[in-house]
């Protein structure tokens, strides 16, 4: 069974995103774990242990600067990925600013 983590970076400040929701569903949409990140922006675990398949991570981003004082063009942020293989460990980090975001696979 796979594990999940993810952290959460605020490129504009270049600082951690504390404080941002976050919802682990699966591929039929079913919601599996709600989290928040905390001071350093991470999330571990989140959802337990994973099943091969299909997952959407949705981070509220738009809340988030909200919070700051900052308007977004983002309200949220949805990341699929796909778990393949049992064992493994998948992190999904996400580079955020008020206009833009990247995300990767992560180690």
């Amino acid at each position: 069974m796979a594990t999940l983590s993810t952290h959460v970076l605020d490129t504009a400040t270049g600082r951690p995103a504390a404080g941002v929701a976050v919802v682990l569903r699966d591929g039929a949409g079913e919601v599996l774990a709600e989290a928040v990140t905390d001071a350093d922006g991470r999330v571990r675990p989140l959802g337990g242990v994973l099943v091969p398949g299909d997952y959407r991570l949705a981070f509220a981003t738009g809340d988030y600067f909200a919070g700051q004082g900052t308007s977004a063009f983002h309200p949220r942020v949805g990341v699929d990925f796909t778990v393949t293989a049992d064992g493994e460990h998948y992190h999904v980090p996400l580079l955020l600013s008020p206009f833009g975001y990247t995300t990767y696979r992560g180690s």
